[in-house]
């Protein structure tokens, strides 16, 4: 699985209108963003217009590549696009993507694990053979 966030900047004079097309998103737009096997989808908004979005997907260049095909998925975008800031192509095709450098889950997964090799390795050694 991996984990995918984004930014966007939206026209500080658009926010409110941007969010009023997000509640709700038409159906059928939904159901293109699960087909395309997005999950955990979420979008948060900031000062200014500062967009954040954060989905899940096991394979994020079949995801984009389903949307970048999809006709609901293309009205959609074109719809949208009037809301960026500096942004050339579609919304959902040129975000701005962002690194991940911290994941609790992964880190903790990673300590346990470290953990219990150092906790083995010291019994290794402290045991006469």
């Amino acid at each position: 699985m991996t984990r995918v966030a984004f930014e966007l900047q939206i026209a500080p004079d658009r926010v409110e209108e941007y969010v009023r097309r997000h509640s709700p998103v038409r159906a059928e737009m939904l159901a293109e963003i699960a087909a395309a096997g997005r999950r955990n989808y979420s979008l948060f908004l900031g000062a200014d217009g500062r967009l954040f979005g954060y989905y899940e997907t096991d394979d994020d260049d079949a995801a984009q590549a389903y949307l970048a095909a999809s006709p609901v998925a293309a009205a959609w975008e074109a719809s949208m696009a009037e809301f960026f800031v500096g942004l050339h192509g579609r919304p959902d095709q040129a975000a701005t993507p962002l690194t991940e450098v911290f994941h609790l889950h992964d880190q903790l997964t990673a300590a346990t694990a470290d953990s219990t090799t150092t906790d083995t390795d010291t019994d290794t050694e402290g045991t006469a053979s």
